[in-house]
């Protein structure tokens, strides 16, 4: 297990490759490219860079370009993909698929359009879950590697079950500008543009509220995600902020090629407050974890 308090040639490496993602650098400019699902619904994603693959999936209604400081980063040595999954970004807002096998799906509908090869595939928040649906559904076998940021993977004792409806559906039903806002706003701890701040808030309510609810209440149990983050044999980076140590500490002991980090004072994104820091870890993983071949 690696975290902010790692001694020796890690963390060396790590604060060389953070000094030059650091450094003033021309920033690639990512494109937009769209797909069609196997079920007829068309998607965009933003691609940037040539070579091996990594593909990012954000989390709950959320857009492709909050993954900008890993595109802009990235995408100087990799091929990087970022998806607007379905009702999401700027991809079409169907009536129905917003539930765990379609989500999955649209992800190995993504891969097969890519092309062929192995790739990272990288999930934060909601997109944690998609990628271990995907995962579930397809195997490892297309997977140099999988890369889940900052959501549960179903280790540890699972929280005492509800006995009323979530204060937080309730609102997104009453006064859904102002839930999805503070929702926005609470994923940072570092100070963000307000025109950013809007702009992501924005685009977090272009599907239906309760599209948005039903993503939030997958029909999986929380054995479902366990089993299958440890179904994967291929290395796994599992970053995380300090509400999911536990969580970190039993993959780390458990799934066989492990590398786990806590991100101690970023918030929820934290890609974009340790933008830096993260991006010099999966450079790391990338480059000296990744079961390429």
């Amino acid at each position: 297990m690696t975290g902010p308090g790692a001694m020796g040639p890690r963390r060396t490496l790590l604060a060389t490759a953070i000094g030059a993602l650091a450094a003033p650098a021309a920033q690639a400019t990512a494109g937009a490219q769209w797909f069609r699902t196997s079920d007829g619904v068309r998607l965009r994603y933003l691609e940037a860079g040539s070579g091996r693959t990594v593909v990012f999936v954000p989390g709950w209604c959320m857009p492709a370009s909050i993954f900008e400081p890993q595109i802009a980063a990235l995408s100087r040595r990799w091929r990087v993909v970022s998806l607007d999954p379905r009702g999401q970004g700027q991809s079409d807002v169907p009536a129905g698929g917003y539930d765990p096998t379609r989500r999955g799906q649209d992800v190995r509908d993504l891969l097969a359009h890519l092309g062929g090869g192995r790739v990272v595939l990288a999930g934060w928040s909601l997109g944690v879950l998609d990628a271990l649906s995907y995962a579930d559904m397809a195997g490892d076998a297309r997977l140099a590697g999988l890369v889940l940021i900052d959501n549960s993977v179903g280790e540890g004792r699972a929280p005492t079950p509800r006995s009323t409806p979530s204060r937080f559906f309730i609102n997104l039903r009453q006064r859904r500008d102002a839930t999805v806002r503070g929702f926005v706003a609470s994923m940072y701890k570092t100070p963000q543009d307000a025109a950013y701040l809007d702009a992501i808030a924005r685009q977090a309510q272009r599907m239906p509220v309760e599209a948005s609810i039903r993503l939030l209440s997958y029909p999986r149990p929380r054995e479902f995600w366990k089993q299958s983050l440890y179904a994967v044999r291929r290395p796994v980076y599992y970053a995380v902020t300090p509400r999911l140590r536990s969580q970190a500490e039993a993959v780390a002991q458990h799934h066989p090629q492990p590398m786990v980090e806590i991100f101690d004072s970023a918030g929820h994104a934290l890609f974009v407050d340790a933008a830096a820091r993260f991006n010099a870890s999966m450079e790391e993983f990338l480059t000296r974890k990744a079961a390429w071949s």
